[in-house]
Formats: structure tokens, C-alpha cells, sequence
């Protein structure tokens, strides 16, 4: 990476400074930049060497265009040589007659293909005449090594300045087939001989640079331009090597089609240049990315494995199977599987003699050849990765199962004290991404029993106890839905042990929102399912919670005030409090009154008015629960409406509630009399008042005077809402015409608007 940036720096802000010189130091400059590239190549400074050159061949296309400025207007980039003035010509020209005066041929080739660009400047067929004319110089290189990087370089050229030239690229790789069989021919080998360079070695230098020829031709090319490649290389003796850079270069596609093709071409091929095994995972990289045709995949790894398994070099031997596994993955059923991963173990772990001990399922013992706990850990969760993002049905397979637990187990038991927390939740995320793909269908028992041995393996996690808890919610509901509400002497006690498994459960729990909100969402449930006493559990166990709630909590790694989580929690249990039976004998709104309690000795902050906007609620939860009928209930459950039938103790006893939650609202407006909370009075003062217009029976008088003098309170002090005020004062006109709303008249006359001034 260091040297590709160093290749990317090439000092523009000097070449911008040359294109101002005069010829005369522009030529001084350039020699200097000579003499710096022999410094630099004599001194192994290859890096240093090569953007000595990049620069001198952007410098002389940059500076024959800078020739072209006429009255300080630039060519555009489409320029037609008819555009360029004779200084610029004459100067390209110049270039390209030293060029010629080179003698040696390949340095010649290489500074003419370098500036190829250039001959934009003289005519429009410049390039195209060009580009055939080098692909002829290459045939006079004799070591085929250099020649064919010199065909690279050619086409990487040419693909830059003329992409549309294909005509030429094809005939380079065609001349490079021509002249194959130097490769093995006697005075190549008697070199390598002297060298001490193997052949195989040898051949695997050729690779980059016949990918690279193959990548540009096979560009957008047509299938029949491909299949003709394909089969000059088949004609060719010993093209190992070219075989395996076509399926290199070559689309997945073209290959995944042909696959029994070439096959055959790899069986042909001489073990002795290029290992087989190479091409065999070269073809199964290209297989992975695209399927064969579906009647010629047996066969295909039947082929491959026969050559794979062979292998004594377990390196040789891991490289090339695990391509050919995830294949076997993708086409075929955990048999083959199985069998694949079977020959993995055997070759990878010769010496451990217990293997033959193993069950007959082979991809635990598969994991168990990962020692390095770090590295099993990744594979495991590359393991769950892949499968919650294929597996499309849920799973009951005790196989899969007990796979799968033990991979989540391996990721749960690395969680230490130094474990990150992002770490923690992505192992907590893939865990739960295997919770909710496991069914067993209509077996809810067993289903509870997966929870509960979950639970055991993976305590640390808590996001995966959460996960746990919700799916015994559901799998409760899900009981009700089936039964239809009518729960049998059986299904009622397997409901009792859902309810009592999250009640164990959430104490566990750290954070202490979550307790709340599953004590609540818990008790919902348990509710649903007529479990009565186990819901009121439920609740107490929230409502003693509410004095833990700490003044400062973390949220995405940031402390922040608890007092807007309370709030909003408070309101949700009220709204489930409606519709809770009282206990016969715990006394009338026996969790309504706890609740009290503990908002009351709850210490809130001193500029905070949410203690206010919690009674305000709590009179919105009172006001429901005096109506006759309630707005909602839950199925087969009886409310105090139903209990208490509208009963006068028990409304006096709403009502001496009441009372009590207003005189706290009005003493906490008392204490915002201050100068500096007038408008925190003045915006609580409004805020009560719509509470009474929209619960209270305003025909009675002390309420209604307490309603009037809310208003006034709410303008006193110039702090007023004005716009809303209007809008309140229209709304009570709209109500007064309504039936037997005749007090609001009365009502609007008692409410004046303080002017803006």
C-alpha cells in the first residue's frame, strides 16, 4: 500500500512548474530526471524509479497540450488534430523521430507505448496504425517471459487511450498463442536449468500478466469471440498455464456453463508444468459465483474431489477444498456435505486417532480443528452469519440444533470483562438471529423447553435473555390464539410456566428500563391469559422497582436523565392499570394507590415539572375508571366495571383520589411563583386546565372555578401561549352547542383573552 501511494504522489505541482519553463531548461529538466531514474535503478530504488517515469511520460503529453493554448482557451478533451497548432505537431513529432532513433528494440517499444496518447496530435488514425505496429515489435523480444509483459503493458495502454480498439488487443493475445510453445521449448528450459528455477515456479510468473491480457480482451466481449479464445487454447500442448488464467479472466457465467468442458481441457493438461489442483480451484471459484447446469453438478464434483482429495500437501489441500465446499453447500443435501467435510478432517488431521470415535455427523469435529480460540470464534460467527442470512424456513432438525448450539455457545463463553460491547452485540445479535428461526410447530413444550436450555447456555448475553423473554411472551400468545382464548386444565398450566419463566428471568437483567418495560409487557401477557395473580406479581414487582430508577442513565454510550424514560413508561402502566382487577384482598385500586405512593417519595429534579405531568395522567387513568363501561378491556378478564358495577363506595373512593393528585398539582404551581419559573407555571397552569376540559365534569362548580382560575393563572404573568389559548377558547364555543353541553356557554364567558399588548 505504502509504494502504491508513493506511485500515486507524483509531484504535479512540479510538472505544472515545468510547462512555464523555456525549452532550453525544460530539456535540462528532463535530463536531470534522467540521470535521477539511472541513480535510482542503480541503487535499487525501483519505486523511486518507476514515478521518475510516470512523470517524464505525463510531462510530455501535458506539454505538447500546454503548446495548444490559443488566446488562453484550452482544447477540449474530444480535440480533433485538425485543432492543434504546427508548434505542438512539430514538437510530437520530435518526440516520436528520437523515439525511432533508439536502438535497442525494447526500450524503443516501451517509450513509444508509454506516449501512444501522444499521437492524438497528428492524425485520427495515429493510435489505430500504431497500436498493431508495437504488437509486431513484441515479436522480435525473444525471451517469452518479457515479451509477454511487454503485451500486458501494450494492453494496458491501449484499453486507456483507445478501449474501442479491441481488433488490436485480440490480435496481441493471438501473436502471444503463436509463440506459446517457446514456454517449452529447449533454450528456455536450458535456462532455467542454469538458474535452478523449477518449472512450475517458472510458469506462475507468466500468470499476472496473461490475466491482465485476458481481463482487457474479455471485457464486454461477445460469447463467440470468448468460445473462439477458448478453443485456440485447446489446440495448444501443455496450456496448463493459459486454461487457468481464461477461467481467471474469463465471466463466471461463460465458465459455470462450459463446466464439463473444460474439465475435460484440465484432464488433458500435463501434471508436470501447472498443478491440477490449481485449476480445479480456479474452476470452483467460478462456480461459487454462478451455478452449472443442474444435471452436470454431480459429476463436476465427482471430477474435482478425485483430483482434491489426492493431494498429500495440506496446504495445497485446504486451498483448493474450501472453494469446492461451498459448492457442495450450495447444490447438494448434508450428505455430500457431510462426506466433504469427512475427507476435510481426515486430511488436516492425520495424526489424532480418536477421529474414528466421532459420530457420524462430521461438522462439529470440523470446528473442533480451529485450536486458536480467536479464529474459532470468527468462524463460528461466519457460520451463524451465513445461515440467518440463507436459512428461509425455521427449524426443528435435532442436527441443525445441536450444531448450531454448540457454535453459539463457543461465541457466548468468549465474553470476558475486556470484551468490547460492540463485540458483545453482534454475538447477542447472531444468537438471537438463531433463537427466532427455531419451531417445533404445535409442540410448545418443547419449544419452552429450547428457551429454558438457552437460558442456561447463554447468561451472560443480556440481549439474548431479553430475546428469550419475548419469545415466552409470544409462545404464550400463541397458546391463547390457538385455544381461542379457552385455555384447558393443561394449557393453562403451560401458560403459568411461560409466565413464571419470564418472572425468574428478568430479575437477572442489568438495565433497569428493560426490567420495567418486561414486568410490564410480562404482566400484559400473563393478563391475556386470565393468570390474574401472576400479573398482579408482575406489576408489584414494577412498581417497587420504580424507586431504583437512578436520577442519570446510559443511552448509546451517553449519560442522559431518566426523568422522559420514567415518564413515558408511568404513562403506558396506567393505561394497562384500567383494565387490572383489583385483588379481592389487597382493597380497592390497591396498585393505583402503591403507585402514588411511590411517585410521591420519588426525588425528581428541582427544575423538573414531569412529578406534575404524571398526576396530570393519573387524573386522565381516574377519570376512565368512573365510567360505567370502560373504552377497552381484555377478553375473558373482568374489570372493576364489571366488579365494582358503578358502585358509590368505590367512586368515592376515585374521587378522595382524586383530591389528593389535584391538591399535589396545585401545590407544585404554587412553587413556580418565582420570577425565573413564571413560564413553567404558566405552560403547567394550561396544561392541567385542558385536562379538566377534556375528563373533568366541569357542571360542577368547584371545578369549574378551579378551571377559571387555571386560565387566569395561565395569562397573569404574560407568558401565555396566546395562539393556543384562541384556539382552546374556539374549540369550548364549537363544544357548547353540542347536547347537553350548555354549561361550556357559561364557561366561555368566564374565560377572557389577554390581549397581545
Amino acid at each position: 500500500r505504502t509504494r502504491l501511494e508513493e506511485l500515486d504522489d507524483l509531484e504535479e505541482g512540479s510538472q505544472k512548474e515545468l510547462l512555464n519553463l523555456t525549452q532550453q531548461d525544460y530539456m535540462n529538466r528532463i535530463e536531470e530526471l534522467n540521470q535521477s531514474l539511472k541513480d535510482a535503478w542503480s541503487s535499487d530504488q525501483k519505486v523511486k524509479a518507476l514515478k521518475i517515469v510516470i512523470q517524464v511520460r505525463k510531462l510530455v503529453y501535458e506539454r505538447i497540450l500546454s503548446m495548444c493554448v490559443d488566446n488562453r482557451v484550452s482544447l477540449p478533451d474530444n480535440f480533433s488534430p485538425e485543432s492543434v497548432n504546427d508548434t505542438a505537431k512539430e514538437t510530437c513529432l520530435n518526440w516520436f523521430f528520437k523515439i525511432a532513433s533508439i536502438r535497442e528494440l525494447i526500450p524503443r517499444f516501451y517509450v513509444e507505448a508509454a506516449i501512444l496518447k501522444c499521437n492524438k496530435f497528428l492524425s485520427k488514425t495515429g493510435i489505430s496504425e500504431c497500436l498493431p505496429r508495437l504488437t509486431s515489435m513484441i515479436r522480435g523480444i525473444g525471451d517469452p517471459l518479457v515479451a509477454v509483459y511487454a503485451r500486458a503493458y501494450l494492453c494496458r495502454v491501449g484499453m486507456e487511450v483507445a478501449p474501442q480498439l479491441k481488433e488490436s488487443l485480440n490480435k496481441n493475445f493471438f501473436d502471444f498463442l503463436l509463440t506459446f510453445k517457446q514456454i517449452h521449448g529447449d533454450t528456455v528450459q536450458n535456462q532455467l536449468v542454469v538458474q535452478c528455477v523449477e518449472i512450475p515456479l517458472y510458469l506462475t510468473l507468466y500468470s499476472p500478466a496473461i490475466d491482465w491480457i485476458l481481463q482487457c480482451i474479455a471485457y464486454h466481449a461477445p460469447d463467440v469471440l470468448l468460445t473462439e479464445m477458448m478453443e485456440r487454447c485447446k489446440k495448444l500442448g501443455n496450456n496448463a498455464l493459459l486454461l487457468n488464467s481464461v477461467m481467471s479472466a474469463f465471466r463466471a457465467e461463460f465458465i459455470a456453463a462450459r463446466s464439463m468442458d473444460f474439465i475435460g481441457m484440465i484432464k488433458e493438461c500435463d501434471e508436470s508444468g501447472f498443478p491440477k489442483h490449481l485449476l480445479f480451484r480456479s474452476l470452483g471459484l467460478n462456480l461459487a459465483l454462478a451455478d452449472p447446469p443442474e444435471n452436470d453438478r454431480l459429476q463436476i464434483l465427482n471430477e474435482a474431489w478425485k483430483v482434491i482429495t489426492k493431494l498429500k500437501n495440506p496446504q495445497d489441500y485446504i486451498n483448493c477444498a474450501e472453494v469446492w465446499v461451498e459448492y457442495t453447500c450450495r447444490h447438494f443435501t448434508k450428505r455430500e456435505v457431510n462426506t466433504v467435510l469427512a475427507d476435510v478432517i481426515k486430511h488436516m488431521t492425520p495424526d489424532r486417532a480418536f477421529e474414528d470415535a466421532y459420530p457420524q455427523e462430521k461438522f462439529l469435529p470440523f470446528l473442533d480443528m480451529f485450536q486458536k480460540e480467536s479464529v474459532r470464534v470468527e468462524v463460528c460467527k461466519c457460520i451463524m452469519e451465513s445461515f440467518i442470512k440463507h436459512q428461509q424456513e425455521s427449524t426443528k432438525d435435532p442436527v441443525i440444533l445441536n450444531a448450531l448450539l454448540h457454535i453459539c455457545k463457543t461465541m457466548h463463553d468468549s465474553v470476558n470483562a475486556l470484551t468490547l460491547e460492540d463485540e458483545k452485540r453482534t454475538l447477542a445479535a447472531l444468537i438471537n438471529g438463531f433463537i427466532k428461526m427455531v419451531s417445533f410447530g404445535r409442540d410448545f413444550e418443547q419449544q419452552l423447553s429450547f428457551y429454558v436450555e438457552a437460558r442456561s447456555m447463554f447468561c451472560n448475553l443480556e440481549p439474548v435473555l431479553v430475546q428469550l423473554i419475548h419469545s415466552v411472551n409470544q409462545l404464550a400468545m400463541e397458546t391463547r390464539r390457538v385455544m381461542k382464548g379457552n385455555h384447558s386444565r393443561k394449557t393453562a398450566a403451560f401458560v403459568r410456566a411461560c409466565v413464571a419463566f419470564c418472572f425468574i428471568t428478568i430479575p437477572s437483567l442489568s438495565s433497569i428500563f428493560t426490567r420495567l418495560n418486561l414486568y410490564l409487557h410480562s404482566g400484559q401477557v400473563a393478563l391475556a391469559n386470565q393468570c390474574l395473580s401472576q400479573a398482579d406479581a408482575f406489576f408489584k414487582a414494577a412498581v417497587s422497582l420504580v424507586p431504583e430508577v437512578p436520577k442519570m442513565i446510559s443511552v448509546d454510550g451517553k449519560m442522559r436523565p431518566s426523568d422522559a424514560f420514567l415518564l413515558e413508561f408511568l404513562c403506558n402502566f396506567f393505561s394497562t392499570l384500567l383494565v387490572v382487577p383489583d385483588h379481592p384482598e389487597q382493597g380497592v385500586l390497591f396498585l393505583v394507590r402503591g403507585l402514588l405512593n411511590v411517585i410521591q417519595d420519588y426525588t425528581w429534579e428541582d427544575n423538573s415539572d414531569d412529578k406534575v405531568r404524571i398526576y396530570t395522567n393519573v387524573l386522565h387513568l381516574l377519570s376512565a375508571m368512573t365510567q360505567e363501561a370502560y373504552i377497552y378491556h381484555v377478553d375473558k378478564v373482568d374489570s372493576n366495571d364489571a366488579l365494582y358495577g358503578g358502585d358509590s363506595k368505590f367512586l368515592a373512593e376515585i374521587n378522595k383520589l382524586s383530591e389528593t393528585v389535584v391538591s399535589q398539582i396545585l401545590d407544585h404551581l404554587k412553587t413556580l411563583g418565582k420570577e425565573e419559573s413564571l413560564k413553567r407555571q404558566s405552560q403547567l397552569a394550561l396544561y392541567f386546565f385542558n385536562t379538566i376540559l377534556a375528563h373533568g365534569d366541569l357542571r360542577n362548580n368547584r371545578l369549574n372555578q378551579l378551571s377559571v382560575n387555571l386560565w387566569n393563572l395561565a395569562q397573569k404573568h404574560g407568558f401565555a401561549d396566546t395562539k393556543t389559548m384562541v384556539k382552546t377558547l374556539e374549540y369550548i364555543k364549537r363544544r357548547s352547542k353540542q347536547p347537553e353541553m350548555s354549561h361550556f356557554t357559561e364557561l366561555a364567558l368566564r374565560l377572557p383573552l389577554q390581549s397581545r399588548t
